[in-house]
């Protein structure tokens, strides 16, 4: 049985749920890309199936905040997902503040050991710097999904050198965050799939 991935590329283009913007980077176009790449790494592999929240980059979820993340977290629930993955950029007021972060609900728990799996890899692949991964319960993707959920932090649109990494490595980021799942399950890399 092929193992359902569900990737939330986070956020909406327009004002509902915008997220962040800064060096030329808008955060939802940024993680509508590397979802689209994510999901194209996990279809091409028999070992999964995937579906992502937003199919177009156009696709604008709920009438405010809170319905756009109900949505997406009910899209997963109701799919029975696996696995949630939801894809972000981050944004400081200190533009000198860089680095991969990944969020869980709490640690000890299948879902830390795959953040940590995927954050490995992104500063492994990407060479991002490594700011670990962290609790927050508050967070309600996090909160309300069924499944295991992460939240990736890639970098940050704020610091001048993360934007650059950001703005030309959109694949390495989603090949990062598969070959992370992959390690997490112990599989070999997607490479090898037709050996199987």
């Amino acid at each position: 049985m092929a193992i359902k991935v569900f990737v939330d590329q986070g956020h909406n283009p327009g004002n509902i749920n915008a997220g962040a913007s800064a060096n030329g980077i808008v955060e939802s176009e940024l993680t509508f890309e590397v979802g689209i790449i994510l999901a194209g790494l996990l279809y091409a592999d028999p070992r999964f199936e995937v579906m992502v929240s937003r199919r177009y980059d156009d696709t604008v979820l709920g009438t405010d905040q809170r319905s756009s993340l109900e949505t997406r977290v009910n899209m997963a629930n109701e799919w029975g997902a696996d696995y949630f993955i939801s894809i972000h950029g981050n944004a400081n007021d200190n533009p000198n503040i860089r680095g991969s972060e990944v969020y869980v609900y709490s640690r000890n728990t299948p879902a830390y050991n795959l953040a940590v799996d995927v954050l490995d890899a992104i500063v492994e692949i990407v060479g991002t710097r490594d700011n670990g991964v962290r609790e927050n319960p508050a967070l309600y993707v996090l909160r309300r999904t069924n499944m295991p959920a992460i939240l990736v932090e890639l970098g940050y649109l704020t610091n001048p050198e993360d934007a650059q990494i950001l703005k030309r490595y959109p694949y390495a980021f989603a090949f990062a965050i598969y070959q992370g799942l992959l390690d997490y399950l112990g599989f070999e890399n997607g490479n090898n799939i037709e050996e199987m």
